[in-house]
C-alpha cells in the first residue's frame, strides 16, 4: 500500500491497480520497523518491561562506549557502582548475554500461527520446573566467585573443584538449556506473552555470563586450552554456544546455523579427513574452553558488534525516530522520479542512502521496497524486474561509504587499517556499482518505452530542499571522521545531531522519543549481535583447527599455475560461504578463510579484504540462495528464483569490480591523483559499455547480437585499467558506434 496526499487530505492507493495516483506519492512508514513472523508483540505492562530492557541495553552501550560513569555524573564515589569503560572481555560477555536475554524474550522458537491458542499449557509446568536448575546454576556460579574472592585457588586439576563445577553448575545448566530449547519448539505460540521456556533460556544466558565473568576475572583466563582450564569453562561455553545458535536460528534462519554446525562437526572429525582438510585431534574440553574467548565468540566479530555496530544501530534508530528515513526516500522521488522508469531510479538512490545505515540487504529491501516495488510495477516494469532492481540496489547499500553497513567495521578491526582509509577506498567501487545499476534500469526503461512520473505524482523538490538540513547527521558523521575523531565519538555526535535536527520538523524528539529510539535500537541490535556471535563460532573453529592456513596453501598452489584462476576460486568460496547469511557474518567468515590466502599471494591487505567483502555482499543477490532477492520477490509477487537471476544480471558489475581494483589499485585511491581520475573515468565508461551490452541497448536502439558481444568485449578492455587497454577500448567503442549507425534501419517504424 502507498500513501498519496492530495491537497490537505490523505488517501490510500493500491499499487497493484492501474489507476492513476491522485496526488504526489509520499513515503510514509519507511522508518517503521518490520515485525517478523516469530516476533512477539506486547502491550500493557509486558510492553513497558520489554521496552525498558531494550532501552537500557542500548543506553548501557552508549554509556560504556563513551566512557561515562555514574561517579562521573554525580561526583560521588559509591562502592560497587560500575566504572566505564568496562574490562574488554567482561563487556563483550555482557553484550552477548544481554542480546540473548532480549532475543529470547522477543522472538519465539517458531512463527506464530493464525489461530493462536491462549491460556495455560501442560508444558508450561515442565518449563517452570526447568527454571530451577537454571537458577541453581546462577547461584552456583555466584558461589564460585565468592570462594575465589575468599582465596580459594581455582583450577582444572583439583578433583573437588571439577566435581563442583560439573555436578552443581555444568549439568544443571546443560539440562536447563536443552529442555528450554526443546520446550520452546513444542509449546503452542501466543504472540502477546512470553513462553516460560524462553524465560528459562534467558536465565541460562545469565548463568553463562556470571560464570565466565567470574572465571575470566582471575588468572584462569590464561589457562584456556590447557589442562588447567576449569571444566566449568567448557560446560559454560557448550551452553553459550547452543544459546547463540538457537537465537541465531530464530532471528536469521537456518543457513548460518547449518554452516556453523558443519564447522563444529569438523572440529571433532577433522583428524579423520584426508589432505588439506586433515586437522589435529582436539578434545571437546579443550575446544570449548577456547571458543568462548577472543579466539572465537569474543573475537573480532563481537568486538565490532559491541562497539561500532551497536553504536550505528542507535544512530539509525534516532534517524527512524526523527523520520529522516521518510525524508531520504521523498528526496529521492523528488530528485529522480521524473526520469524514465523513475521509481527504479528512486530505488537506487533511496536504497543507497538507507542501506549504508541499515546493515542488512534484506532489511533494506523490506524498508524501501514496500514503496518502490509497487510503483515500478505501475510504470511498466515486470514484477521480476521490479524486485530485482530493489534487491540489487539494497545490496549496494552495504558498500556505500561512509557507513557501509556493518562489514566495514569488521574489516577495520581485522586488518588494523583505519576506518577512514577503508571508507575512502570504497568511494569509486561504490560509484561503479550504482552507476552500473542506473544504466541497467535506464536501458531497460528505454527498451520498454517507459515514462517518468508526472510532476503532480511527486513531492515538490523545493519543499525537499527546504528540509535539506535533515542530511546534517550524515554530514556531521563524515566531517567528524575526517577531522580525526574516533568512530565512536563521531557516531555519538551524529546521533545527538539527529535529535537536534528533529526539533525543526513536526517530529520533534523529546524525552519520550529519545526513549523510544533507545528501545528501537535495543530491539534492532538483537539480530546482528546474534549473527556476529554465531560467526565468531566459525571464526573460532578456523583459528583453532588451522584450516584457514591450509586453505591459504591450496590457494597458493593454484596461483602457481594461474593467478586469475586463484582469484576466481577465492570469489566462488566467498560467495558460497556468504549464501543465506547476512553481510556481516558472510564477510567475517570469508575474511578468515579466503583473505589470508590472497594476502600470501602478495595482494595488499586492503585489496584482499575488499575483494572478499564485495563477494560476501553480492552473495545476497547470487542464485540459488539470495536473501535480498527472495525478500524482494515476496513484495513484488514474483518467482524468487527468477528474481534472484534477474538481480544477478542487474548487479553483474559487482562481480567484475573486485577484479578491476585487483588489477588497478588506483580504483581504491592507491596512486597519484591523475591515475585515480583516469582510472575512475575509464572504469565508469567501461561499466556503461558493459550495461549496454548486457541489456542490448546502444545508440538509442536495440543492439544487434554482434554489437552486444562487441560491447561486452570492449567493456572488459576499458575495465582492465591500463593505458593501452583504455585506448583499445575507446577505439572499439567508436567502431561499434559507427557499426550500430550503419545497421540502423532506414524506416523509423522498423526501428
Amino acid at each position: 500500500m502507498i500513501k498519496a496526499c492530495s491537497g490537505g487530505g490523505t488517501m490510500t492507493v493500491d499499487a497493484q491497480k492501474d489507476d492513476q495516483v491522485d496526488g504526489p506519492v509520499l513515503a510514509e512508514g519507511i522508518d517503521d520497523e518490520p515485525v517478523e513472523h516469530n516476533r512477539r508483540i506486547f502491550d500493557g505492562r509486558a510492553y513497558l518491561v520489554i521496552a525498558a530492557v531494550a532501552g537500557f541495553y542500548a543506553l548501557f552501550h552508549m554509556a560504556a562506549l563513551n566512557g561515562w560513569s555514574i561517579r562521573g555524573w554525580t561526583g560521588v564515589n559509591i562502592p560497587g557502582l560500575p566504572v566505564f569503560p568496562m574490562e574488554t572481555w567482561n563487556f563483550r560477555i555482557v553484550h552477548i548475554a544481554g542480546a540473548l536475554i532480549l532475543g529470547f524474550l522477543l522472538y519465539s522458537a517458531r512463527a506464530f500461527p493464525d489461530d493462536e491458542k491462549s491460556g495455560r499449557h501442560p508444558l508450561d509446568i515442565l518449563a517452570y520446573l526447568t527454571l530451577l536448575p537454571a537458577l541453581y546454576a546462577c547461584f552456583t556460579a555466584l558461589s564460585f566467585g565468592s570462594q575465589i574472592a575468599g582465596g580459594v585457588m581455582w583450577n582444572g586439576i583439583d578433583a573437588g573443584i571439577r566435581t563442583a563445577e560439573t555436578y552443581h553448575y555444568g549439568i544443571p545448566l546443560l539440562i536447563a538449556t536443552t529442555l528450554g530449547i526443546v520446550l520452546g519448539w513444542m509449546r503452542p505460540r501466543v504472540r502477546g506473552s512470553i513462553a516460560p521456556a524462553d524465560l528459562v533460556l534467558s536465565v541460562c544466558a545469565i548463568a553463562v555470563a556470571i560464570y565466565l565473568i567470574t572465571i575470566f576475572g582471575t588468572l584462569m583466563r590464561n589457562s584456556t586450552g590447557t589442562p588447567f582450564a576449569p571444566i566449568g569453562m567448557s560446560l559454560a561455553a557448550v551452553a553459550g554456544t547452543a544459546l547463540i545458535m538457537e537465537l541465531t536460528r530464530r532471528v536469521a534462519g537456518m543457513a548460518l546455523i547449518v554452516i556453523a554446525g558443519v564447522f563444529l562437526l569438523y572440529v571433532f572429525v577433522g583428524d579423520l579427513l584426508p589432505g588439506f582438510l586433515n586437522a589435529p585431534d582436539i578434545t571437546w574440553q579443550r575446544f570449548f574452553s577456547q571458543v568462548y574467548t577472543d579466539a572465537g565468540i569474543l573475537g573480532p566479530t563481537t568486538a565490532v558488534s559491541s562497539t561500532y555496530i551497536i553504536l550505528f544501530i542507535i544512530f539509525a534508530a534516532f534517524l527512524q525516530a526523527s523520520k529522516v528515513g521518510d525524508y531520504f526516500v521523498n528526496f529521492a522521488f523528488a530528485a529522480a522520479g521524473r526520469a524514465r522508469g523513475g521509481p527504479a531510479k528512486v530505488a537506487i538512490f533511496a536504497s543507497g542512502l538507507m542501506g549504508m545505515i541499515n546493515g542488512t540487504s534484506a532489511g533494506n529491501v523490506v524498508a524501501t521496497g514496500s514503496l518502490t516495488i509497487p510503483l515500478m510495477k505501475k510504470v511498466g516494469y515486470k514484477p521480476t524486474t521490479a524486485g530485482a532492481v530493489e534487491a540489487a540496489a539494497s545490496t549496494g547499500g552495504q558498500i556505500m561509504p561512509p557507513i557501509m553497513g556493518a562489514g566495514a567495521f569488521i574489516m577495520a578491526e581485522i586488518t588494523g587499517i583505519p576506518y577512514t582509509d577503508i571508507a575512502i577506498a570504497a568511494i569509486i567501487p561504490a560509484v561503479l556499482y550504482f552507476v552500473s545499476i542506473y544504466f541497467m534500469v535506464d536501458f531497460e526503461a528505454a527498451k520498454l518505452g517507459m515514462r517518468g512520473m508526472r510532476e503532480d505524482e511527486l513531492p515538490k523538490f523545493r519543499d525537499m530542499v527546504r528540509q535539506v538540513f535533515l542530511f546534517l547527521p550524515i554530514i556531521i558523521l563524515i566531517a567528524a571522521l575526517f577531522m580525526g575523531y574516533s568512530v565512536i565519538r563521531a557516531g555519538t555526535l551524529a546521533t545527538a545531531s539527529a535529535a537536534v535536527v528533529s526539533w525543526f520538523t513536526p517530529y520533534r524528539m523529546g524525552i519520550r522519543s529519545v526513549s523510544k529510539a533507545f528501545e528501537l535500537a535495543g530491539i534492532m541490535s538483537v539480530q546482528i549481535i546474534a549473527v556476529c556471535a554465531c560467526a565468531g563460532i566459525i571464526v573460532g573453529v578456523i583459528s583453532l583447527t588451522g584450516v584457514g592456513a591450509r586453505f591459504s596453501s591450496v590457494l597458493l598452489n593454484i596461483a602457481d599455475a594461474n593467478q586469475l584462476l586463484a582469484l576466481f576460486f577465492a570469489m566462488c568460496i566467498s560467495i558460497l560461504l556468504g549464501m543465506g547469511m547476512p553481510t556481516t557474518a558472510a564477510y567475517a567468515v570469508a575474511a578468515s578463510v579466503v583473505a589470508p590466502g590472497l594476502i600470501q599471494l602478495g595482494i595488499p591487505a586492503l585489496t584482499a579484504h575488499f575483494f572478499v567483502f564485495y563477494f560476501a555482499v553480492v552473495s545476497a543477490i547470487t542464485p540459488p540462495v539470495a536473501l535480498a532477492s527472495y525478500a524482494a520477490a515476496g513484495i513484488s509477487g514474483s518467482n524468487p528464483m527468477s528474481t534472484s537471476v534477474a538481480s544477478f544480471k542487474i548487479g553483474i558489475s559487482a562481480f567484475i569490480v573486485p577484479f578491476m581494483f585487483f588489477y588497478n589499485g588506483a580504483l581504491l585511491f592507491d596512486g597519484a591523483w591523475y591515475e585515480i581520475l583516469r582510472s575512475a573515468i575509464t572504469a565508469i565508461f567501461g561499466v556503461f559499455l558493459l550495461s549496454s551490452g548486457v541489456q542490448g541497448w546502444w545508440v538509442g536502439n536495440r543492439a544487434a547480437p554482434i554489437v552486444r558481444i562487441g560491447l561486452i568485449v570492449v567493456a572488459l578492455f576499458m575495465i582492465e585499467g591500463s593505458l593501452l587497454s583504455d585506448i583499445v577500448g575507446v577505439a572499439g567503442a567508436v567502431a561499434l558506434y559507427l557499426l550500430a549507425k550503419a545497421l540502423r534501419p532506414k524506416n523509423p517504424k522498423a526501428a
